[in-house]
């Protein structure tokens, strides 16, 4: 029983990552298939960083995935300090409401953003893609945040205080440093969702610009080129990247 639970953990494991793989080492591949092996170049990834729409569509990822990680972490470091440190009317059920983006469809919350847009008369362009990632990524950065939160200890406020320091000096000296690891976890948390969100993206974001997601979308509607498997590359380092260095700081937030 035990190797056969092995057996299919592999299987499962082969499933998800093989067609990945396949993706990185064709885009190595001399030749202009995505099928056939034709030798080892890096042709297409100089092509992809000559390629000025995927150089803008990289600029506006940035700017949109920069900004929303920004505003979120500041709103959601906050939220996760006044849910920790006040006792308030309703405070349970705004928690409940905190895990609604984190279990809500992607498509749920797209459309559900679209219509919010609309009925309000905010046109879709780099302003709605933005408050669309703000809206998930708080989530993300509270719960980091309250995880942190957990083991601190709160009379080290408390002495700072008794010794003569004002709340936003205790604030600024003493709770910010403590709880910094799990703000910059959080943040890396919520830079690699925005960089990497197609759903909510492809349905909030105007006409003329777009996120790098919603370009290899786009571009595959005109056949599959290596140029795309080295984009998705890309794009799958920088998840990683910023996924292990989001694992590192929740390290750090758990030891302390």
């Amino acid at each position: 029983m035990k190797r056969l639970l092995q057996f299919n953990i592999v299987i499962v494991f082969l499933f998800l990552y093989i067609p990945i793989l396949v993706v990185v080492v064709f885009s190595f591949n001399s030749g202009n298939q995505i099928a056939v092996w034709e030798g080892f170049s890096l042709e297409w990834y100089g092509k992809m960083f000559k390629n000025r729409d995927v150089l803008d569509t990289c600029k506006y990822s940035l700017i949109i995935a920069g900004l929303a990680t920004l505003i979120s972490t500041i709103i959601g470091t906050a939220a996760a300090l006044a849910l920790e440190k006040h006792r308030f009317l309703l405070r349970s059920a705004v928690i409940r409401l905190l895990y609604l983006p984190l279990i809500i469809p992607d498509i749920v919350l797209a459309i559900a953003l679209l219509m919010f847009y609309n009925s309000v008369n905010i046109p879709l362009g780099l302003t709605s893609v933005i408050l669309a990632h703000v809206v998930f990524n708080v989530a993300y950065v509270t719960i980091v945040v309250r995880a942190r939160l957990q083991g601190y200890d709160y009379t080290v406020e408390e002495a700072a205080l008794d010794l003569g320091a004002n709340e936003w000096q205790t604030f600024w000296r003493i709770t910010l440093p403590l709880i910094a690891p799990g703000i910059v976890g959080g943040a890396l948390l919520a830079f690699t969702l925005s960089i990497d969100d197609f759903v909510i993206t492809f349905f909030t974001t105007g006409v003329g610009k777009t996120t790098l997601s919603v370009y290899i979308y786009s571009s595959i509607k005109f056949g599959l080129t290596p140029e795309l498997n080295a984009i998705s590359s890309v794009l799958l380092v920088n998840s990683i990247v910023f996924v292990l260095l989001f694992v590192g700081f929740r390290g750090k937030t758990r030891q302390g």
